[in-house]
């Protein structure tokens, strides 16, 4: 974990005082997007960002609703003005596609994001990275943000890159940016279904990730981080303490105890830890 983040001195990016501050969300019609409006509109002041005007109707009572393009960098730095985090999720979320596409929007619309938001001047920006970044690793390996990307595909490329760029921006720019790689974003009645144990160790539910995006939006003191965004699975593909550590994540949600064929066997209580595992007395009992 130590070489996945860098702190800044106490309160040295200024703390929001008694207003609210305005953040600037990208692809603010998507999934995620979306909800975060929703229920993120009632601490923040949100300028919800679209490329298409009927993306707008959903979320056009949570906040301003602006027409962009991550593509066009004179664009993004208007629509940053006045921001204090952007929210990065505008993406092309095709873990198939080919470079070209992915190359137009998550590579080139991430840099003129990033270096929008340093432009106009924001305090920080959050980056909505993929566990695609690190899927390579074999299935064995629970995969800490400490270790280097390791993507499966050119889609989990094109997010390493906006890892590295934004740890760019960070330490050599002075705009601070956060990364979180995002797991399986699933609904409560997703987990539920039969056939939804295939993502039970790499599952995210929408107020947990919500959560964790709202408290790496309030963080006073990391210059950059790359956190990993999965729920309190009992078993979890991606290692989530330093989230917990550094920001104060507490997910509520576990999709072994959620899927009608895992939660009978009870994993997050019958199945032993070993290194947690204590017998009743300590061996120091006779010395004590």
């Amino acid at each position: 974990m130590g070489h996945s983040f860098t702190g800044t001195g106490p309160g040295s990016l200024g703390k929001a005082g008694d207003s609210r501050r305005r953040v600037l969300v990208t692809g603010a019609g998507g999934r995620i997007g979306t909800y975060f409006a929703e229920h993120s509109s009632g601490k923040y002041d949100l300028r919800l960002m679209v490329q298409y005007e009927n993306q707008a109707d959903s979320i056009r009572s949570y906040g301003e609703v602006v027409l962009g393009d991550i593509g066009d960098l004179e664009a993004m730095k208007r629509s940053c003005s006045g921001v204090d985090t952007v929210v990065h999720m505008a993406a092309n979320p095709n873990q198939s596609a080919t470079w070209k596409p992915l190359l137009e929007t998550n590579v080139v619309g991430t840099y003129n994001t990033m270096v929008a938001a340093k432009a106009a001047g924001c305090r920080r920006l959050i980056f909505a990275s993929s566990i695609h970044a690190v899927s390579g690793y074999p299935r064995n390996v629970q995969v800490k943000t400490s270790e280097p990307p390791n993507p499966g595909d050119l889609y989990g490329v094109t997010k390493a890159f906006g890892e590295a760029l934004g740890r760019y921006m960070a330490e050599q720019e002075g705009l601070s940016v956060i990364a979180i790689r995002i797991g399986g974003f699933q609904s409560v009645e997703n987990a539920q279904s039969e056939g939804s144990y295939r993502m039970a160790d790499a599952w995210v539910t929408h107020r947990d990730l919500n959560q964790l995006i709202q408290r790496c939006i309030d963080n006073e003191n990391l210059k950059f981080a790359i956190f990993h965004g999965l729920s309190n699975n009992a078993f979890n593909r991606l290692d989530i303490s330093d989230a917990r550590e550094l920001v104060g994540y507490e997910p509520q949600d576990d999709c072994f105890a959620l899927n009608p064929r895992l939660a009978p066997l009870d994993l997050a209580n019958t199945v032993h830890t070993h290194s947690n595992d204590r017998p009743e007395r300590s061996g120091l009992r006779d010395d004590l």
